[in-house]
């Protein structure tokens, strides 16, 4: 749906047979998946989302049943908020809104009747309603006319990311054919102690036999 504003004076009656643009003239086809209410008009989605930090693309079409003038003068404007809020964007001025600067590209050129309004970056204040707006010269003067409900854009935080540390594995010990032998003493540990043993028994009987010995030749003498 969209909205006329014609320049005063102009007589707004149509006339019952509209006069066909040559080839030479923009076409007033209408956009796969809008309904047309009038015959003239601005197509945009009704709402889109985007994630913050991202871009998001708004596509619009225009149509009208106008014949153009030799110098049609066409330019698109964007308004943001509602229907008569700040303008955002003006193709003819070259105005961009403070808000904006270095994130909005309007893909759109002289004579078509479609683009695209790009924001780049997204931030959370910029979900708002976008209105785009069309002005052009034609044979019955200049005519303008915007979008009405325009497109909800609404921004979506991005998911916090988690970063989570690497785990430590230890690394696997095979313990096939191995037995458990926490809390038993080293065998090979034993047999020395048992030997070790054996030796100072002997010693202790030896040193008193040769003792008594040595005491008896002492006495012969």
């Amino acid at each position: 749906m969209a909205l006329l504003v014609s320049l005063p004076g102009r007589n707004l009656a149509m006339p019952q047979l509209l006069i066909l643009l040559s080839a030479s003239c923009l076409h007033t086809g209408n956009s796969a998946g809008y309904t047309r209410v009038n015959d003239f008009g601005v197509n945009q989605p009704a709402v889109l989302s985007g994630v913050q930090g991202g871009s998001i693309e708004i596509p619009f079409s225009f149509y009208f049943p106008w014949e153009l003038a030799k110098d049609p003068q066409m330019s698109i404007a964007w308004r943001w908020k509602d229907f008569h809020g700040e303008f955002i964007y003006n193709s003819t001025l070259a105005f961009l809104h403070e808000h904006f600067k270095g994130r909005v590209i309007v893909n759109w050129t002289q004579g078509q009747t479609s683009g695209v309004l790009r924001i780049l970056n997204l931030k959370e204040n910029d979900q708002a309603r976008y209105i785009s707006r069309v002005s052009l010269q034609t044979t019955e003067g200049m005519k303008s006319w915007q979008s009405v409900a325009g497109t909800q854009l609404i921004i979506i935080h991005a998911p916090s990311t988690t970063v989570v540390s690497p785990s430590i594995i230890p690394s696997a010990v095979p313990t096939a054919g191995l037995e458990d032998t926490r809390g038993q003493r080293n065998p090979s540990l034993l047999k020395l102690g048992a030997m070790v043993g054996m030796v100072m028994s002997k010693v202790v009987v030896i040193i008193p036999l040769y003792g008594w010995v040595i005491f008896l030749w002492w006495k012969q003498r």
